[in-house]
């Protein structure tokens, strides 16, 4: 559904056969983008009401994504231990899978894991089940830091707007903000 906030309700409708867990709008608001349980990336036209395009790449289901800082590319999370960067431009090539990164885990209690972009898009971030936090480089695709310290899952992750500073949270009920 897409919700109006100035009318308190829902102006929309998105109907889809599968569960969606994951949703974000395009830089230019014209678009949505959503992932679910059929590991499909599909992208919606506000204006038609449809789906104008499927993107495929994950072995399961989608759990978080993400617009980078420039609008050009959307980084999602699966269930299948991959984040994937899709080159959401316009004339991309036909396989918008540009990067896989992968070393993160997904585990028994399926969590939405989250994922997330650094202010500059350089880095990405992703929580793990190994109870760690996982950052990588967005050009090499290397694992640049590998934070550990909750007792759970982490759930989320997020890169502070200013500072080499990363936030987490867990099922571990703790909260944790590190330098990196």
């Amino acid at each position: 559904k897409l919700w109006d906030m100035r009318q308190r309700g829902s102006i929309q409708t998105f109907p889809d056969k599968y569960q969606i867990t994951a949703v974000s709008f395009s830089d230019a608001s014209d678009k949505i983008y959503t992932g679910g349980i059929d590991n499909d990336v599909k992208i919606w036209d506000l204006r038609k009401g449809e789906v104008t395009m499927t993107l495929q790449g994950h072995q399961d289901m989608i759990t978080s994504m993400q617009l980078s800082p420039d609008g050009s590319y959307l980084l999602t999370n699966g269930m299948d231990g991959k984040l994937c960067i899709w080159d959401m431009r316009p004339y991309a090539p036909q396989n918008r899978c540009v990067k896989i990164l992968e070393g993160h885990q997904h585990n028994f209690e399926k969590n939405l894991l989250k994922c997330g972009w650094s202010p500059d898009g350089s880095k990405v971030t992703a929580g793990s089940s190994d109870r760690m936090v996982y950052i990588w480089d967005t050009t090499s695709r290397r694992i640049l830091y590998k934070l550990p310290g909750h007792n759970g899952s982490v759930n989320e992750c997020v890169f502070h707007p200013n500072e080499p500073i990363i936030g987490s949270c867990s099922s571990d009920k703790q909260i944790y903000l590190g330098e990196i």
